[in-house]
């Protein structure tokens, strides 16, 4: 069955019409699925009762995901006086889980400093947590207010909305649900995807319900793409040319500063772009601080970062046959799991193995014989990745999608990463472009060469030796029948860079300084997503009060 459809269509408007009608067609997701969410509505409450029944917030969590109860509505700025940076009311943006909070948030703060007000909702408990402590200050001040998102329920969204009051909606990369976007254009509540990210997996997905998928597509205002590929997909799923941008992935901005209010648009990259070189610079500092701290001044040290289940078992794996090399006998491993809870099962698989560890949560100290270091804390992930020599970034050994390169590239750290990176692979081949990060089945990769180092003699090796590794590591996705073999290709080609990298490190530090140079470059990214952004929120206004 089709999606219906009222008004007018919106295919001959321009973006900007898109953006200010309230005349466009209003896209109504098929029957089928209105009879799902309805079926699956108490299945989920379950749902959230199992994961959450244990935890403090269970009764909040169901109460706002119902529709029972919100926190109240930001407060006016008082401190915000002139007419450009008046309070100009409250949006709605939606971040899935931990990835997308951290992605959106230099965003967010732009938008604050400009002077709007942000309801912030999350899906997941690790998402919600993450949300809370990165804007504590703004939640206590009153400028954000936060909740999990409401089910995808007509009466739950009429009551999430009636209580918020949004001028516009956000939604980050993916996440997305037919009957939000349908009330957000019944209400003439301009709805926009922001960093928009369509893979080619979730793009097959999304077909096999191609009707849902037309109206959710239909009822956007804007959609900003993150790439060509992206945007492509999201028009052959029924979006219309004019409601598409390429604007780049917010993931290359990492670290935002808090911006000030009264902040211009074009300043808000330029601040960023400050920041990154205050950011490293003070890492930099705490790096050396922090390796005298520990005693690990002069040893080869690399990260497993952002580790998921599978992920620190074939790290312990590389780093046992690095341990072997008689070249990096003393090499030290840095292992920062990504979830919190999997702190101590990931403490009970070190203990497993030979290999001796010191916990950073017992504040253990690493001897000369200690190989292994748990970074079991919070709020630290960029000191390791300052201080290691060599990255490795989890979520892309196994079948997540890949955490954001762009953190230890960032730092001038070189990056391994592992062939499951749908999440951010345009972020990946750009790294991979300029040599700071090597990716076994990546096409784009390119070594960088003796000429661009600084060398001392005879201990540069020829950059053979990388390119060959790179060839022998180039693998085409292997088919199911024969992926556990493919992946062992991987480790093998993995653990090959790695060694390279350790053993000549003036060649991983140049590789490093690609990346960061890179990461700098791409900073303006923020100015356009928070220019287009604004741009549909004010032609909005505007038309509403003609």
């Amino acid at each position: 069955m089709p999606s219906s459809h009222t008004s007018s269509d919106c295919s001959a408007k321009s973006s900007s019409d898109l953006a200010s009608s309230p005349s466009c067609a209003v896209y109504t997701p098929p029957l089928y699925y209105q009879l799902i969410i309805g079926l699956l509505k108490p299945l989920y409450r379950l749902q959230v009762w199992r994961r959450s029944h244990q935890r403090d917030n269970y009764q909040q969590e169901v109460e706002q995901r119902f529709g029972k109860r919100y926190p109240a509505r930001p407060l006016v700025d008082a401190t915000l006086t002139t007419e450009s940076q008046a309070n100009k009311g409250v949006i709605w943006c939606h971040a899935v889980s931990l990835g997308e909070t951290n992605t959106v948030a230099p965003l967010l703060e732009a938008l604050l400093a400009e002077g709007y007000q942000i309801w912030l909702t999350n899906t997941t408990q690790t998402g919600f947590a993450r949300g809370a402590s990165r804007f504590a200050d703004e939640i206590t001040q009153g400028r954000m207010s936060h909740s999990y998102v409401p089910v995808d329920s007509p009466v739950v969204i009429e009551t999430f909305l009636a209580h918020v009051q949004p001028m516009a909606a956000l939604f980050v990369e993916t996440e997305l649900w037919a009957n939000i976007l349908t009330k957000l254009s019944e209400h003439h509540v301009p709805s926009i995807l922001v960093n928009g990210r369509l893979s080619a997996a979730s793009f097959k997905s999304y077909q096999k319900i191609a009707a849902v998928s037309t109206s959710m597509m239909k009822n956007l205002t804007l959609i900003i793409a993150q790439d060509n590929e992206s945007a492509k997909r999201f028009r052959q799923l029924g979006a219309y040319s004019a409601q598409i941008r390429v604007a780049g992935s917010l993931k290359w901005v990492i670290n935002a500063p808090k911006l000030a209010a009264g902040a211009s648009v074009t300043e808000a990259a330029d601040i960023q772009g400050a920041h990154t070189m205050v950011q490293t610079s003070h890492l930099a500092h705490r790096q050396v601080e922090l390796a005298e701290k520990l005693g690990i001044v002069g040893r080869p040290i690399w990260v497993a970062a952002s580790t998921h289940s599978g992920e620190e078992a074939v790290a312990l794996s590389l780093h046992q046959q690095l341990l072997s090399n008689p070249a990096l006998a003393n090499t030290l491993l840095i292992i920062v799991p990504r979830h919190p809870e999997r702190f101590d099962e990931v403490a009970t698989l070190i203990q497993n193995t030979t290999l001796k560890m010191a916990r950073r949560s017992s504040e253990e100290a690493i001897s000369i014989d200690t190989p292994v270091y748990l970074a079991d804390s919070m709020g630290e992930l960029m000191t390791w990745y300052a201080l290691a020599d060599v990255a490795l970034v989890g979520g892309s050994l196994v079948d997540i999608g890949g955490h954001n390169p762009v953190e230890p590239a960032s730092v001038a750290t070189p990056v391994i990463m592992g062939r499951y990176t749908q999440s951010c692979q345009s972020v990946v081949d750009k790294l991979s472009e300029v040599g700071a990060l090597y990716q076994p089945q990546n096409p784009y990769y390119r070594p960088v060469t003796v000429e661009e180092v600084v060398t001392n003699g005879p201990t540069v090796p020829a950059i053979d030796e990388q390119v060959a590794i790179h060839n022998k590591a180039h693998i085409k996705q292997a088919p199911p029948g024969k992926q556990s073999a493919a992946n062992n290709d991987d480790k093998t080609r993995i653990y090959q860079q790695l060694a390279f990298w350790l053993s000549h490190l003036e060649l991983a530090k140049q590789a490093g300084h690609a990346g960061e140079q890179m990461t700098k470059q791409q900073q303006a990214v923020l100015t356009r997503q928070l220019a287009m952004i604004t741009s549909v929120i004010e032609q909005h206004s505007h038309a509403e009060t003609l």
